[in-house]
């Protein structure tokens, strides 16, 4: 062989190789290379556990490999928040729906081993899920302009599906801002606190819409107002507490907001994979049906500004419960 030939050789065998290499890093460098674990900081059955199960379904669809649902449910979701925080070896390939247990929880117990902004990334916002201020269906009050001129001159209960909810939490601050005298009356749950308020054993609560929609529409209940920003197509004609305007309800706008993060050393890599995938996820007629189904509007943040949003929270639901003197 002449030295011409023997160089040409070389030379394609080299860019074989380099070519083969090349092949070879970018196959290594997909993400994911492993199962997904979706992490549900509740019980099985409740609305973030449902919702979990649903995106999985999807999500695995659009990834390529499994999405396995894990539940870890304790003390408002911190068990779980916790325990991704700490990072370790699985954490490239775990993400966890969290909720306003996130923030709420960053507020209401002082002694967390994290930082509830700092040590996560925030993938995508799914779905928010407005809160319904709702009285019995025999209640004199038929506006909440009603409710708060009654609620300064008298004690009124509101119910809750437990210390830290979203439920509870909306109630103190509408207590905050109007000035009312009203009293939290705890329950182990939404399921739990639904027949005291059908039942009239309380004056009112600030429900997710799931729970109480078919019962505005049978008129077991009525609807006040709704908590997000703009009013709800399920209930069209219902105000936002922010268009009451007076008591300083102008600045009572809060949902039940549910959105996937993951642990703060999750790669770029990663973060592109499932931003793409949970995209797609959001656009397809099964996610959007589920969501109409829950009341819920589709969600408008992710990363940085979905970050920048959970900041916000934390901050508001620390000065409400400062203010109403709730520690855990």
């Amino acid at each position: 062989m002449t030295n011409f030939l023997k160089t040409a050789c070389l030379a394609a065998c080299s860019g074989s190789l380099a070519l083969a290499v090349s092949v070879s890093t970018v196959h290594a460098n997909e993400w994911p290379t492993d199962d997904v674990r979706l992490v549900v900081p509740y019980a099985p059955g409740g609305t973030t556990d449902v919702l979990s199960r649903r995106v999985a379904d999807l999500l695995q669809d659009e990834l390529g490999a499994s999405v396995v649902v894990e539940n870890r449910p304790g003390a408002g979701s911190t068990v779980a928040t916790g325990r991704l925080a700490r990072g370790g070896r699985e954490a490239g390939h775990t993400i966890l729906m969290a909720s306003p247990g996130h923030t709420i929880g960053a507020a209401i117990y002082p002694d967390l081993t994290y930082d509830p902004v700092e040590d996560f990334v925030f993938l995508q916002n799914l779905i928010d899920i407005p809160n319904v201020m709702v009285v019995p269906a025999d209640s004199p009050y038929d506006s909440v302009t009603e409710f708060v001129e009654a609620a300064r001159e008298q004690n009124m209960t509101f119910s809750h599906s437990g210390v830290g909810s979203s439920i509870h939490m909306s109630g103190e601050l509408f207590k905050t801002l109007t000035e009312t005298n009203m009293t939290a009356v705890p329950f182990a749950g939404s399921g739990a606190a639904l027949p005291a308020l059908l039942g009239g054993d309380v004056d009112v609560s600030f429900e997710n819409m799931p729970t109480v929609l078919s019962h505005i529409r049978s008129g077991d209940l009525k609807a006040l107002a709704v908590t997000s920003a703009e009013r709800s197509e399920h209930l069209p004609d219902v105000p936002t507490l922010a268009e009451v305007g007076e008591y300083n309800l102008d600045q009572f706008v809060t949902t039940a907001w549910f959105g996937l993060i993951a642990h703060e050393s999750f790669s770029p890599e990663a973060q592109d994979a499932m931003r793409e995938a949970l995209d797609a996820v959001m656009q397809r007629e099964e996610f959007v049906n589920f969501a109409d189904q829950l009341g819920a509007e589709p969600g408008q943040v992710a990363g940085e500004e979905f970050k920048q949003f959970i900041a916000q929270e934390v901050e508001r639901w620390q000065e409400v419960a400062e203010q109403a003197g709730i520690s855990q």
